[in-house]
């Protein structure tokens, strides 16, 4: 969306509003939110697709002209408050990606020790109106679901697994992530803030997102910039809990000493590390991952830090924002294998499929370049009465094509209990 004049912004403290979920409308609702904080915004004030191999850059600079032009009233002097636009981006050169400036934004944090609430407007040539800011109407459940395979049935995605680690025994590969689809169809529109609101409530410790349509709550965090400090979460290796806290603390033990995990977290850990550093004065990598415990499944888990290089005091540093750093990272050994050409070139030949958003960078970016970035996990693609479910898989030597498909079923699972459907239906 071209803008005619500039962004007139205006973020002022509130109270806190409650659920930020609660407060968002039908009227193009986008979400980043976890454990009751982030932000959530209604409304567009501007907008720009990009596509191609250019998406990021191309993105990056329409975000420089706008927020060069903007001006911004008020100052809250919170992460995430004045000029902010939400992003979602195509995992592949060949799908749409898009970033939008809501009119109206509402955020909660903790910071500097307090809880603290903000709103922000955005007009185009004048500060509009200020909105009341209460619950809005709640979202309905889709009605009549059916589901069904996408691109491969669950035999025929085994099947790609054997094939993949053959591949792997060549000594091409070392690693490739294998995904799969599923399809829900429902009688009518589906409204995206109820499978929102059911992900943000059932699984706090995960980022829950939606923007333009593709909803879900990713556990892996690609990177967060803040006043010069890096962070990225990696993920690798995951085994499905059972709901039997003494048996899953065993597997939890188990996942840590596995070799075949260990070894997949390490490609995606070296993954991360190694494209941060160029960025980076220092990274900083812990010695060995931790077990990440969510309500359906465990990882092994490693927060890989950093500081920005040649950070101001006071700036986000170096002309380098989150968005640029999350296309530096894009596509980790997480979501695509290593080494990444004969990576990726193997998950076109294998999964069938167009991978859309899924596995790519969702998040917001603000007008200092600060901001967060996950990865686009545990999602579905909403349009109109129909969704398209994603869930992948790491593929290394050791692995089992049925203990593979399992684990698929089970990333699933969160996205179909959202919709309104039991984890154990559904085709497999």
């Amino acid at each position: 969306m071209p803008v005619a004049g500039p962004l007139v912004v205006r973020s002022t403290e509130i109270d806190d509003p409650g659920p930020l979920t609660s407060l968002l409308p039908d009227d193009n609702p986008l979400a980043w939110v976890r454990r009751g904080e982030g932000l959530v915004g209604w409304g567009v004030a501007a907008r720009v697709h990009t596509t191609g191999p250019d998406r990021f850059a191309d993105a990056e600079q329409w975000w420089h002209d706008v927020a060069d032009r903007a001006v911004v009233r008020g100052n809250v002097d919170v992460p995430g408050s004045g000029l902010v636009a939400f992003g979602s981006f195509a995992f592949a050169d060949t799908g749409s990606s898009v970033l939008t400036v809501p009119r109206v934004l509402v955020g909660t944090r903790r910071h500097r020790g307090r809880r603290r609430s903000w709103l922000t407007v955005v007009g185009v040539d004048r500060i509009p109106a200020t909105p009341a800011l209460g619950p809005a109407d709640p979202a309905n459940p889709p009605r009549g679901l059916r589901f069904s395979d996408g691109a491969l049935s669950g035999a025929d995605w085994a099947s790609a697994v054997n094939q993949a680690v053959r591949r792997i025994g060549t000594g091409v590969l070392e690693k490739v992530v294998l995904a799969r689809d599923l399809i829900a169809q429902a009688d009518d529109r589906i409204d995206p803030r109820w499978p929102l609101g059911r992900l943000a409530d059932g699984y706090p410790g995960c980022w829950t997102y939606h923007v333009d349509g593709l909803v879900g709550a990713t556990p892996e965090l690609l990177v967060r910039l803040e006043r010069g400090l890096v962070t990225s979460r990696v993920l690798a290796g995951t085994i499905r809990r059972t709901g039997d806290d003494e048996h899953d603390l065993a597997l939890a033990a188990a996942l840590a000493r596995s070799s075949k995990d260990l070894e997949e977290h390490e490609y995606a850990v070296r993954s991360v590390a190694d494209r941060l550093a160029p960025h980076c004065s220092n990274v900083y990598v812990p010695e060995a991952p931790f077990v990440l415990h969510l309500p359906n499944v465990m990882h092994l888990a490693t927060d890989v830090t950093g500081v920005l290089a040649a950070a101001p005091a006071g700036g986000h540093g170096g002309g380098t924002s989150a968005l640029a750093l999350g296309a530096a990272l894009h596509p980790s050994a997480a979501v695509g294998g290593t080494p990444t050409t004969a990576a990726l070139e193997a998950l076109t030949d294998l999964e069938r499929m167009d991978r859309d958003r899924y596995a790519a960078p969702v998040g917001w970016l603000d007008a200092d370049g600060d901001g967060e970035w996950g990865i686009a996990l545990r999602c579905g693609r909403l349009d109109g009465d129909r969704a398209r479910l994603f869930a992948g898989c790491g593929i290394v030597a050791g692995s089992q094509a049925e203990a593979e498909l399992a684990e698929a079923q089970a990333k699933f699972v969160p996205v179909r209990d959202a919709l309104g459907t039991g984890p154990d239906q559904g085709p497999g």
